[in-house]
């Protein structure tokens, strides 16, 4: 069947459409009809692109038609219809036309027919379903920081989503359970907005947390949105003293250092000693306890008092001076005792050296008294000592 080019035409297709798709639609399938179109039913997210598809197991020549959901001509063929940039040709052949819609916008939602002309005219309906996608979730409830021990709630909302979102609480990696959310519908727009409540009760621990409320919804195909904030907590302050040495010694400075952890840091700081009242020589300054000059008297259990405004808490440490004389005579005794062994030492290798020289000179005495024995006079005496061997030698030899 074939149609005239002109816009007139193409209205005309239209008004037939209205006509035929009021009395006729077919469900047939490919087998039981092969010239009745079959197509899909699609979901988009709003702002997204959809695709719709038609397609004829076999042609007859007769051209395919998109309609809108007003019934308007979209496409008859290659043919555009309708004047709307978002509306583009995919494909065009003589089984199928298939279309896009970018842009896609709520009011876009609805019905959608596809038509061929053969006689009679057959159709088929794809339903576009487009979602809302939700905004990111809005947390409040943290204008003010919450005393330890005390509760907080919060509130998470998410606008435009379309069907309603769903909203999840977490704390650090923990997940939540908040108060079932509340779902309101928006006038003159299909879509919703959901909130949920958490109320926590906060201890010190939980300063700094995040507390995470994410929004679910079949248009996120990435994941989720979410929205982190951080809890704020106020608390009393936990006192440790460190000491500037571990080794505390008589008549030497010294001082200890009170630092307090808190929220927020503590301002006032007092010192204290149990079983009595800070010695003479103790010096408080803030969170610092000066020592000008450590006496075993010092010793004993001293106490800091951290207070922060919003709790005062104490530390203690015990301080063991040790005696200065004890020590020192500890190291003489040591000292002594290296220096003595020293001294043997060096007596010993005397004594062994002595004797090595007087043993050697004792010898050479000898070898020169020999020569002397023999001689008939002091000179030959003289040669027979510097090695005139022969005499002795004869001497011997005489005797025997």
């Amino acid at each position: 069947m074939a149609f005239p080019s002109a816009p007139f035409a193409l209205w005309s297709v239209s008004l037939l459409t209205v006509l035929f798709t009021a009395a006729v639609h077919s469900n047939t399938s490919f087998e039981d009809d092969p010239l009745q179109p079959m197509t899909s039913d699609e979901t988009v997210p709003v702002g997204g692109t959809v695709t719709l598809t038609c397609r004829v197991a076999e042609s007859d020549n007769s051209s395919l038609q998109w309609s809108n959901t007003a019934q308007q001509t979209l496409y008859f063929g290659e043919k555009r219809a309708l004047r709307d940039n978002r509306i583009q040709l995919h494909r065009s052949t003589s089984t199928e036309l298939s279309i896009t819609i970018s842009e896609v916008q709520l009011s876009d939602e609805g019905e959608y027919t596809c038509s061929i002309f053969t006689m009679p005219v057959r159709t088929a309906r794809a339903t576009v379903t487009v979602l809302g996608v939700p905004g990111k979730p809005q947390i409040s409830g943290f204008e003010h920081a919450v005393k330890e021990g005390e509760k907080v709630t919060l509130t998470c909302t998410s606008t435009g989503s379309k069907p309603p979102a769903t909203l999840h609480w977490y704390k650090g990696d923990q997940l939540l359970k908040g108060r079932p959310q509340v779902v309101e519908t928006v006038d003159g727009n299909p879509t919703y907005n959901v909130s949920s409540e958490l109320t926590l009760e906060v201890s010190a621990s939980d300063d700094n947390t995040l507390i995470t409320c994410a929004v679910n919804h079949p248009s996120l195909t990435l994941g989720d949105k979410r929205s982190e904030q951080a809890l704020r907590v106020l608390y009393s302050p936990n006192v440790v003293i460190h000491p500037e040495s571990t080794l505390p010694r008589e008549g030497e400075k010294f001082s200890l250092r009170c630092v307090g952890n808190g929220n927020p840091e503590p301002t006032i700081y007092t010192w204290d000693k149990k079983d009595g009242g800070l010695p003479l020589q103790a010096k408080p300054d803030g969170a610092v306890l000066h020592f000008l000059m450590l006496n075993k008297s010092d010793n004993g259990v001293y106490v800091c008092h951290a207070d922060n405004g919003i709790g005062s808490s104490e530390g203690e440490y015990t301080l063991l001076v040790q005696a200065m004389s004890t020590t020192s005579g500890v190291d003489h005794a040591v000292i002594g005792g290296v220096v003595a062994v020293i001294v043997f030492i060096l007596l010993c290798l005397l004594i062994v050296l002595g004797r090595y020289l007087i043993r050697h000179k004792g010898t050479y005495l000898t070898h020169e008294a020999k020569g002397s024995d023999d001689a008939p006079d002091a000179d030959t005496a003289i040669i027979n000592a510097e090695g005139g061997h022969s005499g002795a030698e004869d001497k011997k030899e005489y005797f025997i």
